[in-house]
């Protein structure tokens, strides 16, 4: 199984949704970076479950304990362990997993693959896999921000279903902006038709889906490896491993295809001693390379696939069977996926800025 992410930042997740423990292995972030549990425990809290209403009812502290690698709050270079509890399982939810494969879901296919599947959850290919993801982007968002200063990454949800926010000012984004509500929308209008249009799928046990939009700032240009490692197709492939995303664009991606070359070409200019353009179609890279501007991009992420509602579908065997899930789900993941999308963004970021460093 494909577990590791990155060349010289290297992130390993384990641990299944349902096992006693899931988290990660960070092997490369530079030695002499100040770093304790309350430097990763922020993000984790922002993507745990159980948060409110809009999310799943599954009660998880999420609380990180750094097992290896670090010393008196200082890492040594060594491999850093990252540990979560699992404190509120429910096997007994998934008993219908062992012979009914949910639709939409990664029971069939692991079990095509592997020859065996988890019991119980999702295992692998839950969500909660991704606890791993935060707890090493928050390591490596720290690096970046020692490293380089001023860097800024903020994810936010742009649009639920066909509910979309208007465009937003990229100098005024931050975080605290982002958590005002409770579906994590800069916009307060917004916000609070996204906020009922997800209860009303949640009260018909069915669920949305929707894009989170990413804006980067700060970083220099020229990160980014071509022609295979440019930087984004590594955020690209990224993203794409979440689980439910379904599409990535970067800069004016699809909407792109509207416009021509006049209208579509980032102008260079003089810009606070350096160069940077007028526009930002390219979404802050160009030639698989970053170009000072921010690294602007959007993600697709499918409605959640566990709904309450009852599917007519078939067993193993494809005898017709109705199923009710009882296991617990998002309404609408997109809340929670904002700080999963951020730390992927870092883990990609600094991952680029020490290939860059030492031109590998």
């Amino acid at each position: 199984m494909s577990s590791t992410f990155g060349t010289l930042f290297r992130t390993t997740t384990f641990g299944e949704s349902h096992g006693r423990a899931v988290g990660a292995i960070v092997d490369g972030c530079p030695a002499n970076l100040p770093l304790t549990e309350a430097d990763i425990q922020p993000q984790l809290t922002r993507r745990r479950p159980g948060q409110s209403a809009l999310s799943t009812p599954r009660n998880e502290i999420d609380q990180v304990t750094i097992l290896s690698g670090t010393e008196n709050g200082i890492t040594l270079g060594t491999p850093i362990g990252l540990s979560v509890n699992n404190r509120d399982q429910r096997p007994g939810d998934y008993g219908d997993m062992a012979t009914v494969p949910r639709p939409s879901h990664a029971d069939y296919s692991y079990l095509m693959k592997y020859g065996v599947k988890a019991s119980s959850g999702g295992g692998r290919s839950s969500a909660r896999e991704t606890i791993g993801r935060v707890a090493a982007g928050a390591i490596a968002e720290k690096w970046l921000k020692t490293r380089f200063g001023g860097v800024s990454i903020v994810a936010f949800v742009s649009s639920v279903n066909s509910i979309a926010a208007p465009e937003m000012d990229v100098e005024r984004l931050s975080r605290e902006l982002v958590d005002t509500n409770l579906v994590r929308c800069p916009d307060a209008e917004t916000a609070q038709r996204m906020i009922a249009l997800i209860e009303q799928a949640r009260d018909a046990k069915d669920s949305l889906g929707g894009t989170v939009t990413c804006v980067c700032s700060g970083f220099p240009a020229g990160l980014g490896e071509p022609v295979f490692d440019k930087l984004e197709a590594k955020l690209a492939q990224a993203m794409l491993s979440i689980p439910a995303v379904k599409g990535f664009e970067i800069g004016s991606g699809f909407g792109g295809t509207l416009m021509r070359g006049s209208q579509h070409n980032d102008v260079f200019v003089q810009k606070d001693g350096r160069l940077g353009t007028t526009t930002n179609y390219s979404g802050g890279v160009q030639g698989g390379i970053s170009n000072g501007e921010p690294v602007v991009f959007r993600i697709a992420i499918k409605p959640v696939a566990t709904i309450g509602m009852a599917q007519e579908t078939v067993t193993m065997e494809g005898s017709p069977v109705t199923l009710e899930a009882k296991g617990r789900h998002d309404p609408c993941v997109l809340p929670r996926a904002v700080p999963i999308v951020e730390s992927m963004t870092a883990l990609v970021l600094a991952d680029a800025a020490l290939r860059q460093e030492y031109r590998i």
